[in-house]
């Protein structure tokens, strides 16, 4: 058992972190660069980023579980556990903060499209600020790629 919870453990870091990479540094942005329809690119990158966020809280979850578990007390020495519980953060400020300001917004400007509306400006800032934090997420994640505890004990 405890190879299997070290295997999920790197899983979990790896699928976490490839899954930001991918869907922010190349699906999305395929997405608005090959579709004429910008809604449709938002609305289907949109799904994707909240499909990337549920990953994430349940891989930090299982990562920081397995840690807790693992290292007891201790485990508040560790920069792994941080850095997840970092990463945690701002997946759940950018899924459950921005995500929910940014479809009001958009719900607020219909019948027109938000790009075309009176808060066209509203709505970059704070797609801006979600930017911003999924990129240090995105860095954090590479960070925690790197800094994760290969071929110790666990124990």
């Amino acid at each position: 058992m405890n190879k299997l919870s070290e295997s999920l453990y790197s899983i979990a870091i790896t699928l976490w972190v490839g899954a930001l990479w991918v869907i922010g540094g190349i699906a999305a942005p395929t997405l608005f660069y090959r579709l004429a329809d910008r809604t449709l690119a938002g609305s289907v990158a949109g799904a994707m980023f909240a499909l990337v966020a549920w990953t994430g809280m349940t891989c930090a979850a299982y990562l920081l579980l397995f840690l807790v578990v693992r290292r007891g007390l201790g485990v508040f020495k560790s920069g792994v556990f941080w850095l997840a519980l970092a990463m945690l953060a701002l997946t759940l400020a950018g899924h459950f903060g921005i995500g929910p300001i940014l479809a009001q917004l958009r719900a607020d400007a219909l019948p027109r499209q938000i790009m075309e509306s009176t808060l066209r400006d509203r709505f970059a800032a704070w797609h801006g600020v979600s930017s911003g934090l999924y990129l240090i997420e995105s860095l954090l994640g590479l960070w925690l790629v790197l800094w994760q505890d290969r071929g110790k004990s666990f124990r």
